[in-house]
């Protein structure tokens, strides 16, 4: 088969680059509102947030399968088979929506306990997390579709769904929080009621984008029904990668339950840390994501030459934007940690944890950039064997005692350690081409379906 044109990575990667600071600067915003209001509202809010990215593994097995399957059939000349996969991963949603959305109304005040969450914020937490319900069914459909969308190659459309959504989401969580005139606001539940309903406009939108863009126009039955002939393929993908995931999020609950131990001021810091480093990794998880969507129409191809190429040039790129963006955001600490709060204690401690996840970060991009590629080459499985030792022994069990022993600062150092174990593997992998024989698997499956 003749080697298809080099794909272009930046014009898939700045794109999402885009949804992702468009995303982390309404959680930051969102973050720096509950810590003026206090100290346990901003911890309230940073525990909810991990709650939430675990429950989003549910919605990721959707996610990173019906992406990689649909890159897949459309690299092997396949648009009916990539339109049958988006409409399956949109019931399939359905599904997995309702279950987390069930998990929060009806688990709240066990995740609670679990987290060792402190008593000054139980009153707050469990009810802000019921709250939370309708937004987790309405993201499941917003992860689906855009992940198709960017499959397609439309990430400049998903990008501008991402801006009204989040735009929309910002404008209605200032007044919602902090009131209007004489009204005092409704504190952190308006944070949840603004990202409820633009949650709901970005379902409006994204289904306008899919028929203009795609003919795609989803029927009664599709929100509900799912297809044991399309829903495989994408489970054999998905379920592996959530399965790390949630390896992942086990093992950090229980570093986050550590440093809720430490106390208020300790979990508001840990938040705040958290919050500042999503915008150091933005550039290698979105060169990560724009790898995945490649390499899975380039081994759809059988371009695998290209591919590798792709993804080398990919990590070193995010190599040194992480590098570099950490280094940075350790040197502004003290400035940076001033917009959460005015505590020369916390502002000290988060800088500290800032110069040690200048280690974190660097490792980090391994797994957010070559993982993805992986899992798009057909090699699913070897990212969780090699990962789960590490994930429980490192970050799970490491975490706890090096908490215990040296705080925050322990705790950050397991982090490090585990990101680094990992993508070693990973590289080690890629490099030596383990995964080649599985993309051609991959090949010869999506040349059968045709």
């Amino acid at each position: 088969m003749p080697a298809s044109p080099r794909p272009r990575l930046n014009a898939v990667a700045v794109p999402i680059v885009g949804e992702f600071l468009l995303g982390m600067s309404v959680a930051m915003a969102g973050l720096w509102l509950a810590s003026h209001t206090s100290d346990a509202a901003a911890g309230t809010f940073g525990l909810s947030i991990q709650v939430l990215e675990t429950l989003f593994v549910l919605f990721r097995v959707l996610a990173i399968g019906v992406g990689v399957v649909t890159t897949q059939a459309l690299g092997g000349q396949q648009p009916e088979v990539a339109h049958r996969t988006a409409l399956v991963g949109l019931g399939a949603s359905t599904w997995a929506g309702l279950l987390a959305a069930a998990c929060v109304v009806f688990g709240n005040e066990l995740t609670l306990d679990l987290l060792n969450a402190p008593d000054e914020i139980l009153p707050l937490a469990a009810p802000y997390l019921q709250l939370l319900a309708p937004a987790l069914l309405l993201e499941a459909y917003n992860l689906t579709m855009a992940s198709i969308l960017r499959a397609h190659l439309h990430a400049r459309q998903s990008l501008q769904i991402m801006l009204a959504m989040h735009g929309t989401h910002l404008l209605l969580a200032v007044p919602l929080m902090l009131g209007v005139g004489e009204w005092d606001g409704l504190g952190l539940y308006g944070y949840a009621l603004a990202l409820t309903a633009s949650r709901g406009l970005g379902l409006l939108l994204h289904l306008w984008m899919w028929r203009r863009m795609m003919a795609l126009a989803p029927r009664a039955r599709d929100w509900w029904s799912v297809s044991p002939g399309f829903i495989a393929p994408v489970l054999r993908i998905g379920l592996p990668g959530a399965a790390l995931e949630m390896v992942y999020r086990l093992a950090f609950m229980v570093s986050l339950a550590t440093a809720a131990k430490l106390g208020v001021g300790a979990l508001a810091t840990h938040s705040y840390v958290l919050q500042t480093l999503k915008y150091v990794l933005v550039v290698s998880m979105s060169i990560g994501w724009a790898c995945e969507i490649m390499v899975g129409r380039l081994v759809g191809s059988g371009d695998l030459r290209t591919a590798h190429q792709l993804v080398n040039k990919g990590l070193r790129n995010g190599f040194l934007a992480s590098g570099g963006l950490a280094v940075a955001a350790a040197l502004a600490a003290p400035w940076l940690m001033r917009a959460f709060t005015k505590d020369p204690a916390i502002i000290h401690a988060a800088q500290v944890l800032l110069f040690i996840a200048i280690a974190l970060e660097t490792g980090r991009a391994f797994n957010l950039i070559v993982i993805g590629a992986l899992r798009a080459a057909g090699d699913a499985i070897y990212p969780v064997a090699a990962s789960v030792a590490s994930l429980i022994v490192v970050l799970g069990v490491g975490s706890y005692f090096m908490g215990r022993a040296f705080g925050l600062p322990g705790i950050f150092i397991a982090y490090a350690a585990d990101e680094w174990i990992r993508g070693l593997l990973m590289q080690a992998r890629w490099v030596w081409h383990g995964w080649v024989p599985h993309a051609r698997e991959t090949q010869r499956r999506v040349r059968w379906r045709r």
